[in-house]
């Protein structure tokens, strides 16, 4: 593992940097990733680039406090190119399948190409010394502790620490630190997931039943949705399954009105269209033109002709829809907190104060979706996050000074694991990732009473 020069790093590992530094810029992880793919054609190349940018993002807390024990020198002080070319190495040797020599040749390489002279020599001894050392040996059971060996912020392990205990809080802080399963919906009006599952598996897919709905398939680790033929000639589309429970708990007839309050990118407007078999009205609403358009594109894929896109700031809506919809849902902007598994430069952007800001806005916008619920109809509260002030004192909130709704029983929509939740009869369900298998999600329903009908 000298520094005599290395072989040229491979495409994954270039595209794989490149990712990284774009992050480390301040663009998201998702868009960053698939940028650098671009020019990347080999299927296994692009999932090792995948891997490699989200396991060392997801890692970046407890690689950085290795790596500043092995360094003579402040990582802030080096170059974004070596020090990305060091965590890009150092997740290697700990979490991948890589042989040490590979890890540190190429991230010598890739160091050489993005650094000045002495980059490369530098993450050349850092990390021969790493592997020379061995992993090293997690301490402590307090939220810093747990935060550094688990790499999550600190302030949110203290938190669920409060709320979950050590054992959950470490089965949680594991679950997130996995790489997430891709999940896909049938479409219901041309396939069922039985079927899905056939044409995938005959395609070469390792393929499985969902875990809760008969219509969600998911794909074996490294499945790439993007390449498959039933999702580009709209037989499925990319939708986690907990978010996919969301209609089966708005459950709309054919024939109903539903309005969809922040829509983008269209998984839920489109599958409260599917289980209205493209039967009746579904208003996808969102705050600007291009993530309408994605609600639009994401329709017309699945030949749904009921949907119906529109612009504009969702506390406006009762203007135009006060009183008039059946099934009003509000999915609503969050801390995003139950999806660090699938997004995971999330636990490094997000503060503890941000939870505040952002309920300020949910009790709006769900204050906002209640005038919009005609007498008799659901209004459905859902987040992706964990944190309770995002969660049940929304709905809370607005029970206090809407008494005309009530909590709706889950129960009968719910799959029958999930229906025995002891909150589904109180009209909630909070989803984890390590109790579910799911990202960590929030369902509440509430029905506006009809005076004219007995209740």
């Amino acid at each position: 593992m000298s520094e005599g020069r290395p072989a040229t790093a491979d495409p994954a590992r270039e595209a794989a940097l490149g990712a990284l530094l774009a992050i480390e810029r301040g663009a998201p992880a998702g868009s960053a990733l698939d940028r650098a793919l671009r020019g990347v054609a080999a299927p296994l190349d692009r999932a090792l680039a995948t891997e490699l940018v989200y396991g060392v993002t997801r890692r970046r807390l407890s690689l950085d406090g290795e790596l500043a024990g092995l360094c003579n020198r402040p990582l802030r002080a080096l170059e974004p190119g070596v020090r990305a070319s060091l965590r890009l190495g150092l997740y290697q040797l700990r979490h991948a399948r890589t042989p040490a020599y590979a890890a540190v040749t190429q991230a010598v390489a890739l160091a050489r190409r993005h650094g000045r002279p002495g980059g490369a020599g530098l993450v050349n001894a850092v990390l021969r010394r790493a592997a020379a050392a061995g992993a090293p040996q997690a301490g402590g059971e307090d939220a810093d502790s747990l935060a550094a060996a688990h790499s999550h912020p600190a302030w949110l392990v203290a938190r669920w620490l409060r709320r979950l205990g050590r054992e959950e809080t470490v089965a949680l802080l594991e679950a997130d630190n996995r790489p997430p399963q891709v999940v896909l919906r049938a479409n219901a009006l041309r396939c069922d997931g039985a079927v899905l599952r056939a044409e995938l598996a005959a395609a070469g897919c390792a393929v499985q039943p969902g875990r809760y709905l008969p219509q969600a398939v998911r794909l074996g680790r490294g499945g790439a949705p993007g390449r498959l033929a039933a999702l580009s000639e709209g037989r499925c589309t990319v939708q986690g399954e907990a978010s996919m429970l969301v209609a089966a708990v708005a459950a709309p007839p054919a024939g109903s009105f539903c309005l969809d309050i922040a829509a983008a990118p269209g998984g839920k407007a489109t599958h409260l269209a599917e289980w209205m078999r493209d039967d009746g009205r579904v208003v996808a609403n969102d705050t600007s033109a291009d993530r309408a358009a994605a609600c639009a594109a994401a329709a017309a894929r699945l030949g749904l002709t009921c949907v119906e896109t529109r612009v504009g700031d969702a506390r406006a809506l009762p203007e135009a829809f006060t009183d008039r919809c059946d099934v009003v849902l509000a999915d609503v902007p969050c801390s995003g907190l139950g999806a660090l598994a699938g997004r995971p430069d999330l636990r490094w952007r997000k503060r503890e104060a941000d939870i505040a800001a952002l309920s300020a806005l949910q009790g709006e916008l769900i204050r906002a979706a209640a005038c919009c619920v005609k007498p008799g109809g659901v209004l459905i509260y859902s987040t992706c996050t964990t944190e309770p002030e995002e969660n049940g004192a929304i709905v809370a909130g607005l029970l206090a000074r809407r008494p005309d709704f009530r909590p709706l029983d889950l129960r009968p929509r719910l799959p029958a694991l999930l229906a025995a939740e002891p909150s589904a009869a109180e009209g909630w369900l909070q989803l984890w990732p390590h109790r579910h298998g799911t990202e960590g999600f929030f369902i509440a329903a509430l029905c506006r009473r009809d005076p004219a009908r007995a209740e």
